[in-house]
């Protein structure tokens, strides 16, 4: 039997992680799913709800999106990873179906591209033009051509772990995994996905984290100098 790991860092997520696990398939013949939630010391009921659906909770008192993901890696021996966010926004509800892709394709890495079939209220016109921003100096500064740079639903092999070089603790690290698995020379597939409005409060600074994963953008080119 496949192994697979959902990793989701979470922050106060208590609305909606419950409904983000429960649209996770699990009753499968052929692959067995576990979950992990790393929390980033909510003060809500996230971890109680995840653990009530019989998710595994990490405690990571250091603050970042990429260091709660390194956290998760780090704790799974499974064959495989999916990652997503624990605000509902994501269609978890294929994990399988994308996992299967992948295993058909002989693929490494999917990432999942948001923008091309989002519900209309998912997305503020401002976060749509950063998203659209960066996935563009993403792809001049390196090279790579990709939709959806700073999508969070990616699934992989953990294995490609030891073959890409993660260093991003923060938002940057998103866009980082895809630079590295295409500049690698990984087998790599985009696909678009569904993409929802999420439960409860955005806590992205739209100008702050914009800029901070422009400049991440620039120094990763050193990379591969």
């Amino acid at each position: 039997m496949r192994t697979l790991t959902v990793v989701i860092p979470t922050l106060n997520e208590g609305e909606s992680i419950g409904p983000t696990i429960d649209a996770i398939p699990r009753d499968l013949d052929w692959l067995e799913v576990d979950i992990i939630v790393v929390d980033g010391n909510s003060a809500d009921t996230t971890a109680a709800e995840a653990e009530k659906r019989g998710a595994r909770v990490i405690n990571e008192p250091r603050k970042g999106y990429g260091r709660a993901y390194k956290t998760g890696f780090a704790a799974t021996t499974s064959e495989f990873i999916a990652t997503l966010d624990g605000d509902t926004t994501y269609p978890a509800e294929i994990i399988p179906h994308v996992l299967a892709l992948l295993l058909n394709r002989e693929l490494d890495f999917i990432s999942c591209n948001r923008l091309s079939m989002m519900d209309p209220d998912a997305m503020s016109m401002t976060h749509k033009v950063g998203n659209w921003s960066l996935t563009q100096a993403t792809n001049i500064l390196h090279g790579i051509h990709i939709h959806d740079s700073q999508s969070g639903m990616w699934i992989f092999r953990r294995r490609i772990l030891k073959e890409i070089r993660l260093t991003s603790d923060g938002m940057p690290l998103s866009e980082e995994i895809k630079i590295e698995t295409f500049r690698r020379g990984l087998k790599v597939l985009e696909i678009p996905v569904g993409y929802r409005a999420r439960i409860g409060d955005v806590k992205l600074n739209t100008m702050e984290d914009g800029i901070r994963n422009l400049w991440f953008l620039v120094t990763k080119m050193a990379d591969f100098r």
